[in-house]
């Protein structure tokens, strides 16, 4: 059986959620680089995805994108510890927050806060701080949202690591580092919380937001 590879940068956010899953099942892969930040999507990579997004994956001549079904792939086509509840309820639990980040909290975190107040600088432009002031708001409810739904939990959906937490990790991590943040995290100190423990794992220390 051939080593699956994953194809994304390493600072997408979704691509470090595949990443996430993969190191956690323990999988040897394949990580191809693939950067947008300068340029168009390349060619190749809208050969994979036709809808020109990251990430993208193959195992054993099998195609596949949108980081959900990866995620899942990866869960069951592999050996490990399961990354899905086997409790309905907590199953059902981790798929309404996966569901809320990507319809929800994405777009606000990451689409404009992240953006504009990290990469922005980054590529010698100014943020662009309406944006962000708009954000703000939608950001807070998420956060209290996941924060309400962790509970008194280890973890987002119960006391086992899940999909959940490996999809939230890759947007807190940028979201802490944005000055944003404070304010927002001194109302929902469990995220915070949680963050610590997530900050230890093997999995986080190996995918950081770097060129790989």
């Amino acid at each position: 059986m051939d080593k699956p590879t994953l194809y994304g940068p390493a600072y997408s956010t979704y691509t470090r959620s595949a990443r996430l899953a993969l190191e956690e099942k323990g999988v040897d892969y394949n990580f191809v680089e693939v950067d947008f930040m300068q340029g168009p999507m390349p060619d190749e990579q809208i050969e994979r995805h036709p809808f020109a997004r990251v990430p993208a994956f193959e195992h054993d001549g099998f195609q596949l994108y949108e980081v959900t079904a990866i995620e899942r792939y990866v869960d069951e086509a592999f050996d490990g510890p399961s990354l899905q509840p086997e409790n309905v309820q907590e199953r059902a639990r981790m798929n309404q927050i996966i569901s809320i980040l990507d319809s929800y909290t994405y777009s606000c975190t990451v689409g404009q806060l992240v953006i504009q107040r990290l990469v922005m600088p980054m590529l010698d432009k100014q943020p662009d701080e309406a944006a962000i002031t708009a954000a703000l708001p939608e950001i807070a409810t998420s956060m209290s949202t996941l924060a309400a739904l962790r509970g008194n939990n280890t973890f987002l959906a119960g006391n086992q690591l899940s999909l959940a937490d490996l999809h939230f990790a890759p947007i807190f991590d940028y979201f802490r580092n944005t000055p944003e943040s404070g304010p927002i995290l001194e109302k929902n100190s469990g995220l915070s919380d949680w963050w610590n423990e997530m900050s230890e794992r093997t999995s986080i220390q190996k995918t950081p937001f770097q060129p790989g």
